[in-house]
């Protein structure tokens, strides 16, 4: 006899329903099919099928996959869909256990309208997220229900598919004991031949798990150091260069303005150097630079104690960095790109950086730090300059959590782009819109730039004036990027702690890893412009 658990993404919870008798324990109706291979761990074998919802005086509509295990199980699965009354709504589905021998268990998750595309509106892909946000679902209730394997069907986007199944199952849980850590089950892709489009959703997935981790490690477990070899464990068995320098190298190259703020904390600064040939060596790379502040206390400036903790992901541009060149070296990207990373702590302590403290850059401006809690934009502002000087690219994208004003305008929905080139912001759009990791440009006007040149005494300030801090940030950035096209991503709302409005293939209260994806789909588009 089957029985079934609803799925509903929009509470966050599991309930349990028996549509043909009271059920007394879903777990026990799961198990009685299960194969005990003798090794202490229950192979346990889940399938998630995709529903589209119903139209007006129709019923809903499994999905092509869907259709063809019906047809095994002599029309058991659609019966059971008529009978808990599943519209195919977004997300919502239902979990059967006992109609299959093979598979144990099977959630049905809703699809959405069959044939949706692009919403211009909404800037996004739906038919993709869909399919993300189902597939997504699926996986969860599945692994809470201790499949060790699951297949997915691919629902006409097994790229998609994959990456929300693949996100939906991680979660931090390094600090755990081995036995309150949820099992992380096996992953496959159901009746499809796209097996291409299924491997390289993984490989964007577990890049994003991998900023994920790297951003959700504590302050004290992830530090300069700690984070420089774990990038080196995760690049160089991919064929991707990594250099590491130390203090005494960052001082004889005058990297002030990451000095200034490292010299508060007794953690070592690191400089980190990544290089991905993907096509000719003479070939101009894209150059890419993450903020890679281990913790930002505010130094001097102290922030409030509440909440401090969330920023050890001050981190997360430096890690997004790392995952996309991963990314690019698993698939293969037919492009050249190198990477800049500053990583240091802002700490309070008789070294740290005073308010008004001025230093000199690169390019022999000057620099006041008139707000020590805004150490972001120093920490970048040498690497920016001389990654430019160094690697001669053709294009520059920084990555960092910098302004709360972004934080405030866009909240979770997007991040903020600011850029010198209409065409690379017309590129993150596209990409934003495939991956469903949204993207959304901000001004860069002469009107911001003011306010941060205009001063008395020095060239530069960290911080300007007025409350439009994200904007001021970019500006300040824009003056360091003077001759090449730039791209700078703003991630403070986006980059930490999921909190409000979470995605539902992303775990609430964890580190999103956000927007590893969409950079690595907006230089899949640089690197092959002639595909869709």
């Amino acid at each position: 006899m089957a029985v079934s658990r609803v799925l509903n993404f929009t509470k966050s919870k599991v309930f349990k329903m028996s549509h043909l008798h009271k059920l007394k324990s879903c777990r026990i109706g799961f198990r009685s099919y299960s194969d005990d291979k003798g090794s202490g761990q229950r192979q346990l074998k889940g399938l998630v099928v995709g529903l589209y919802q119903a139209e007006e005086g129709e019923c809903p509509k499994l999905s092509t996959s869907g259709e063809k295990f019906d047809g095994r199980i002599k029309g058991k699965l659609m019966e059971l869909v008529k009978e808990c009354c599943l519209s195919g709504k977004v997300g919502m589905g239902q979990v059967f256990t006992n109609i299959d021998q093979e598979f144990k268990a099977v959630a049905v998750v809703g699809l959405g309208r069959e044939g949706i595309g692009f919403n211009e509106l909404e800037m996004l892909d739906e038919g993709m997220e869909n399919a993300r946000v189902a597939a997504g679902i699926g996986a969860r209730s599945l692994q809470n229900l201790g499949c060790t394997e699951i297949y997915v069907d691919g629902m006409e986007y097994p790229e998609q598919a994959a990456e929300g199944s693949t996100l939906a199952i991680w979660k931090y849980q390094d600090n755990l004991e081995k036995h309150r850590r949820t099992l992380m089950p096996r992953l496959d892709l159901y009746d499809s031949p796209d097996m291409d489009g299924w491997t390289r959703g993984t490989f964007k997935a577990d890049a994003q798990n991998l900023a994920r981790r790297l951003s959700d490690a504590p302050a004290n477990q992830m530090t300069p150091t700690s984070f420089a070899q774990a990038a080196v464990d995760a690049l160089c068995p991919c064929g991707v260069t990594v250099e590491i320098r130390t203090m005494d190298w960052i001082e004889q190259h005058q990297i002030n303005s990451m000095l200034i703020i490292a010299k508060g904390s007794c953690e070592p600064p690191l400089f980190v150097e990544i290089s991905y040939c993907g096509t000719l060596p003479e070939d101009k790379p894209v150059l890419l630079v993450g903020k890679g502040l281990t913790f930002n206390s505010g130094g001097v400036n102290l922030r409030r104690c509440k909440g401090m903790d969330e920023f050890r992901g001050s981190m997360s541009g430096a890690a997004v960095v790392v995952a996309t060149m991963r990314a690019a070296a698993a698939l293969s990207l037919p492009i050249n790109l190198s990477a800049v990373i500053p990583l240091c702590e802002n700490m309070p302590s008789g070294m740290s950086a005073r308010t008004g403290d001025v230093i000199k850059l690169l390019n022999g401006k000057s620099m006041a730090v008139r707000d020590v809690d805004k150490a972001g934009v120093l920490v970048l502002a040498d690497p920016l300059l001389y990654g430019q000087t160094t690697h001669r690219p053709r294009l520059v994208v920084d990555i960092a959590t910098l302004g709360y004003g972004v934080k405030k305008s866009l909240g979770g929905g997007a991040t903020g782009i600011f850029s010198n080139s209409h065409y690379i912001w017309k590129q993150f759009q596209k990409a934003g819109s495939i991956t469903g990791d949204r993207m959304w440009r901000l001004p860069l006007w002469q009107f911001y730039k003011r306010i941060v040149t205009d001063n008395v005494c020095f060239d530069l300030s960290n911080n300007g004036y007025g409350p439009a801090s994200s904007c001021l940030a970019a500006a300040i950035l824009h003056e360091l990027v003077p001759c090449v096209d730039w791209a700078h991503l703003d991630t403070r709302g986006v980059g930490l702690l999921t909190k409000y409005g979470a995605i539902p293939y992303l775990r609430k209260d964890y580190m999103t890893g956000r927007p590893t994806r969409t950079v690595v789909q907006f230089l899949y588009q640089l690197a092959c412009p002639d595909k869709k």
